[in-house]
């Protein structure tokens, strides 16, 4: 007789903190600002976020023993160029495709992922992302709302 083992979804479910970020900066410029107005120290991962593979996505991290938390921020847009092959008209033409971490957030530029006991952001954090130049807003997303929570699992 074999014996199966279910794993409730809480029981694999990490607790994390999602941001969304709305800004025009690019992800190094972004990354150097969080860490000088967080006083974190987000790197390039040597290995990017593959979804699928079509595209993947830059991530920065960082690991904070000391309030044992991990710091993740995402890209959420990926443009991919597709060369199209019609002989017509418009022959050797060049099409874009954006792809999205989340895709019911397709407005959203970046994600900060903080991986900690609390679920919630503490407010002088996000007012501190705000004071950073050319942050346009920054809030909190309910990750148990999400449909493409699987995206995230870095």
């Amino acid at each position: 007789m074999i014996t199966l083992h279910k794993f409730s979804d809480d029981f694999c479910e990490e607790n994390y903190v999602l941001i969304a970020l709305h800004c025009g900066l690019e992800d190094y410029a972004l990354a150097y600002g969080l860490n000088m107005a967080l006083k974190i120290n987000l790197k390039r991962s040597k290995t990017d976020l593959d979804i699928s593979n079509r595209t993947s996505f830059p991530i920065y991290e960082w690991k904070d023993k000391l309030n044992e938390r991990n710091w993740t921020l995402i890209v959420n847009t990926s443009v991919k160029e597709e060369y199209l092959e019609v002989h017509d008209l418009f022959s050797n033409e060049t099409s874009s495709t954006a792809y999205h971490v989340l895709p019911e957030y397709k407005d959203v530029d970046y994600l900060l992922k903080i991986e900690q006991e609390e679920d919630e952001v503490d407010s002088s954090m996000l007012d501190s992302i705000l004071e950073i130049p050319k942050i346009i807003t920054a809030y909190q997303i309910e990750t148990d709302k999400l449909k493409s929570k699987q995206n995230l699992i870095i």
